[in-house]
């Protein structure tokens, strides 16, 4: 990897939404921004002003209207669905306010989910699984279901799963939205420290300037422009 190539690039991005009866709106206008490996950027605004479409255009589940996004100087903006989609299985690791766990499967399959549909061998993942758990004091829960598990339980399993497959971006949209103060703030630093013993670059979504004040930089979304 060229380190001089940004983690993430956004240029010139704007996405615009029409509906049914061929009104249009901007949910991002003209947002352009590099990041460097391994920062750590935090991303703030108001509901509607653009944070959860940047996400969705970062990992690849939406394109730009106009502008390109470039992982590891991948164009996204430009790939077909299907590499889009290869790119954000081997290179993008997603975590979730409401976890989006599997409710019947237990904490070390909801882990393994990733390199279950990528078809990896268990010899090859099960370590790496172990590993995760440990370092999140979450190896004894392993085998139970994650319906016993509390809301920071939770997004700790959510964690592992999104660094299975040892992600060179981790993106993660209101991470600590469904949990107490006390339990987000855990969440965070540990959040912050898996991302950092994995050298990973962090884009995360938070309302919370507490949480915010934490990393590298902070961004303003308002109506869909970037405020650096």
């Amino acid at each position: 990897m060229d380190p001089m190539i940004p983690a993430l690039s956004f240029q010139d991005v704007s996405k615009v939404y029409s509906d049914a009866a061929g009104s249009s709106r901007a949910a991002l206008r003209d947002v352009s921004f590099d990041i460097p490996r391994g920062r750590r950027v935090a991303v703030v605004g108001r509901s509607g002003s653009g944070k959860s479409t940047l996400l969705h255009l970062a990992a690849g589940i939406d394109v730009p209207t106009t502008g390109d996004v470039a992982i590891d100087g991948k164009s996204l903006g430009q790939a077909t669905e299907e590499v889009r989609t290869r790119i954000r299985r081997d290179e993008v690791g997603l975590i979730f306010q409401f976890f989006h766990l599997m409710p019947h499967l237990s904490v070390f399959d909801n882990v393994a989910l990733p390199a279950l549909i990528s078809g990896d061998r268990r010899v090859e993942y099960e370590p790496r699984i172990t590993d995760l758990l440990r370092r999140v004091g979450m190896d004894d829960r392993a085998g139970d279901s994650v319906q016993h598990l509390s809301g920071g339980e939770m997004q700790r399993v959510a964690f592992c799963r999104a660094l299975l497959r040892r992600p060179r971006l981790l993106l993660a949209d209101e991470p600590t939205g469904n949990l107490d103060d006390a339990t987000g703030q855990v969440v965070m630093e540990q959040m912050f420290d898996l991302a950092a013993e994995e050298e990973t670059t962090l884009v995360y979504v938070t309302h919370s300037a507490e949480f915010a004040a934490l990393a590298d930089e902070q961004w303003e979304l308002h109506s869909g422009e970037l405020r650096r």
